[in-house]
């Protein structure tokens, strides 16, 4: 009560409610303990709630997408794993198993979720046949395979990291990734 100026008849309820000096120390412990042990219950559920009945994490848990096209110039379809086909427009999403289509004097930019740039040059086919990454151990890796035409790499943090998780395969070649910026060119039937 030191800091209020009044007689206790004039002493808001409010004041004894709200400060901690006339509650003895154990008190404070203890509600700050339920109070905290709530929180991790709660995050406890959440995650728990985002877990397949297998043991994986859910597709709401993981990021879906592998990546974003930032830039497309002409004719750039995107193929699903479904084989459904849809014009690419900067923004879209690429999807873990997705086939990049370009046309004669066409290309396309993305970036994957660990920051690797892949630009796809004209009439070009590009499979990014595996890609997983998790931000938080920065552990993942990818598979790319080059069909056809020309494409330019510059890795990311699977790249920097784990470099033996990054593979580049041609129709007669697969590429074990060492450096962090390449580039690779196919002159092979579709």
């Amino acid at each position: 009560m030191a800091n209020y100026r009044g007689s206790i008849s004039e002493t808001p309820l409010a004041y004894y409610c709200l400060t901690f000096q006339d509650f003895p120390e154990a008190f404070v412990k203890k509600r700050i303990a339920i109070t905290l042990s709530g929180f991790l219950l709660a995050a406890n559920t959440c995650a728990w709630a985002q877990t397949a009945p297998g043991g994986a994490p859910s597709p709401a848990a993981s990021e879906i997408r592998a990546g974003t096209l930032k830039s497309v110039r002409g004719d750039v379809q995107l193929l699903s794993a479904d084989g459904a086909s849809r014009g690419a427009t900067p923004g879209d999403a690429v999807e873990p198993i997705d086939r990049i289509v370009t046309g004669a004097d066409s290309g396309a930019s993305m970036v994957l979720r660990d920051g690797t740039s892949l630009v796809v040059g004209p009439s070009s086919r590009l499979d990014l046949k595996q890609f997983h990454f998790d931000s938080t151990t920065q552990d993942g890796g990818m598979l790319v395979s080059l069909l056809r035409g020309s494409m330019r790499m510059i890795t990311g943090l699977i790249g920097k990291t784990h470099p033996d998780a990054v593979r580049v395969e041609t129709q007669t070649a697969v590429i074990g990734i060492r450096g962090t910026d390449f580039i690779v060119q196919v002159d092979g039937q579709p």
